[in-house]
């Protein structure tokens, strides 16, 4: 493109569909949909399944939201979606003419899930990891998010094709990676954070999920599975972004889908730091 046509150029190469010197010839980042404006992009990913990711994406969105930032979260697990249900969702998403509308929660955060597609939500998703990858792409592309701050984005666990699509072909300013305190913890951060490494992703810390139980009876902290992120986070050179516990309460929300209402600061300094490295 010529210096005159340069000149409106934002320098955001995930919103545009022009064709300049300025972007890579071998990048496979896609352009999401005409009608978006996406500023920032979170990848929540983890080593393996179970640690709790989707709970802590949805924390940080409701965080962030309650801060009075627009804010979006992209259900890439496929196969496992559950950000709907977590967030009362029950309605299909609809669509219009120029794309697919995400659905919307009380509070205003924009959802979009595989399950808001399906006419049964407990039909499985019998596809193999091409087809899945490209609804992930479907879902950056199509959905019209419109203005958002922060797009979260629910990743499946581990380092097979979605996440590595989601590497490869949305724009993403940074991961969070989410981890429980077990013996294995250390291999299942590190296979995390070398994915991202390798994939040239900021790592922006890491969240300790299943942290601690608090005694109800007499208010004491115990770390029933031991410990061990803060040693990782010191190893690999990140941040501890926060530690979140057991709690009954959470859980409940989820199931009852209202997690809008939690109480806790649990992730505070997680979407303070979130907020200070895209700045």
């Amino acid at each position: 493109m010529s210096d005159e046509k340069n000149q409106g150029c934002s320098g955001n190469c995930s919103s545009c569909s022009q064709s300049c010197s300025e972007r890579d010839p071998k990048s496979l980042i896609e352009p999401t949909g005409e009608y978006n404006n996406i500023k920032h992009v979170i990848g929540v990913v983890s080593g393996k399944g179970g640690v709790g990711k989707s709970m802590v994406t949805s924390m940080l969105a409701v965080l962030l939201n309650r801060m009075g930032y627009k804010v979006g979260i992209l259900d890439a697990d496929i196969t496992g979606p559950s950000i709907p249900k977590t967030f009362g969702i029950n309605s299909r998403a609809m669509q219009n003419e120029i794309g697919v509308l995400p659905a919307e929660t009380k509070t205003g955060i924009k959802l979009m899930s595989i399950n808001l597609m399906l006419a049964d939500k407990e039909s499985p998703v019998l596809w193999r990891g091409p087809v899945i990858a490209g609804a992930v792409k479907q879902f950056w592309h199509d959905v019209v998010w419109g203005d958002l701050d922060y797009l979260l984005i629910d990743c499946p666990p581990g380092t097979g094709d979605v996440p590595l699509t989601v590497f490869q072909s949305i724009p993403l300013d940074g991961a969070v990676i989410v981890t429980s305190p077990q013996d294995l913890v250390s291999m299942i951060v590190k296979k995390a954070y070398n994915m991202a490494n390798m994939m040239d992703i900021p790592v922006l810390g890491i969240v300790e999920n299943m942290s601690y139980v608090v005694c109800p009876d007499c208010g004491k902290s115990f770390n029933i599975f031991g410990s061990g992120s803060e040693t990782v986070a010191e190893e690999l050179g990140v941040s501890l972004l926060g530690k979140m516990p057991i709690d009954v309460s959470l859980a409940q929300m989820v199931d009852n889908g209202e997690f809008e209402r939690f109480e806790g600061d649990y992730l505070k300094a997680a979407v303070e730091e979130i907020i200070n490295k895209t700045r």
